[in-house]
């Protein structure tokens, strides 16, 4: 374990086991003063958990616990079981789903959360695939506020032109034979990081299906979607291709248990150039967007 200081708040880098005891890399950041909420930060699809560390710190020093991880494949998590805390120069032969980034993983941050941390409210921020992932989990009745930021059903055709004429090209015209040629997904390929061949081929099969998962019938973790039933606020950026808002509308409705609140958001009222899918963790908007998120977040 190593431990870091950012200014007033602690950041511990830590292991915590899956449901399935896989070993998954995760920071823990904590303030140094009392903690009145608890947060667990899930991540996009093929993004390590470095890139939610400014905002996850801002959460503390604002007085909550939080904890980022890595997927199973993804960032510190990659090889940790069959490589010791060496990074395998290839994920072939790597055996994961999105399914099991949700029933296995984030099932496992949210419990771990909760049982450390039981007499506190807890909280969830789910980034893209991190607010889908709530949906499936067997214990997302245990988070009381959840927070999407662009998260969304990621349908090819709910997408914004030409960004969807461009995911649908990398997807199944580019990414499906590539990843049966090498055995996984290629970061360079333009997903982010390296996936795991089950991984890539499950999200295509979802991007390429109207309803995104929820055409999926082996997907065994769909009739936990409406077990949620705690506040939720939908974050869409209407510079975001990925996130428009009917994808945004169309994942919120499968948490029938919960009334979302979808906030469009236009960064020109930020005095933002732009926010798009991954801008909101810039640390620039710490002041509004991050200050907004906290406040929500405690209840504010």
């Amino acid at each position: 374990m190593s431990t870091a200081t950012l200014d007033d708040v602690l950041s511990d880098d830590i292991i915590i086991p899956a449901t399935d005891g896989y070993p998954l890399a995760a920071t823990l950041f904590l303030p140094r003063t009392a903690r009145r909420n608890a947060v667990v930060i899930s991540s996009a699809t093929a993004t390590p958990r470095r890139v939610y560390r400014g905002f996850a710190g801002y959460l503390a020093h604002s007085g909550f616990a939080v904890l980022t991880y890595d997927y199973r494949g993804i960032g510190g998590s990659r090889g940790l079981a069959v490589e010791g805390n060496r990074r395998p120069k290839s994920l072939a032969g790597f055996k994961a789903s999105m399914a099991d980034w949700a029933a296995l993983d984030a099932t496992a941050a949210v419990g771990w959360m909760r049982e450390r941390y039981r007499d506190l409210p807890l909280s969830y921020v789910g980034h893209s695939f991190g607010g889908q992932a709530l949906g499936l989990l067997p214990n997302n009745g245990e988070v009381s506020r959840a927070l999407f930021v662009s998260a969304q059903a990621a349908y090819w055709k709910l997408m914004a032109s030409p960004e969807r004429y461009r995911v649908f090209a990398l997807m199944s015209l580019v990414g499906v034979p590539l990843t049966y040629l090498l055995g996984y997904a290629p970061g360079r390929s333009g997903i982010g990081e390296d996936l795991p061949k089950g991984v890539f081929l499950q999200w295509t099969r979802w991007v390429m299906s109207p309803r995104y998962l929820f055409d999926d019938a082996t997907l065994a973790g769909l009739p936990n979607f409406p077990n949620f039933k705690g506040a939720l606020r939908a974050l869409t950026f209407t510079d975001d291709p990925w996130a428009t808002l009917p994808a945004v509308e169309l994942l919120c409705r499968g948490l029938s248990g919960a009334a979302a609140e979808i906030v469009p958001v236009n960064p020109a009222e930020l005095g933002a150039k732009k926010i798009g899918h991954f801008g909101f963790f810039r640390p620039e908007h710490c002041d509004t967007l991050w200050r907004g998120a906290a406040e929500w977040l405690a209840g504010e």
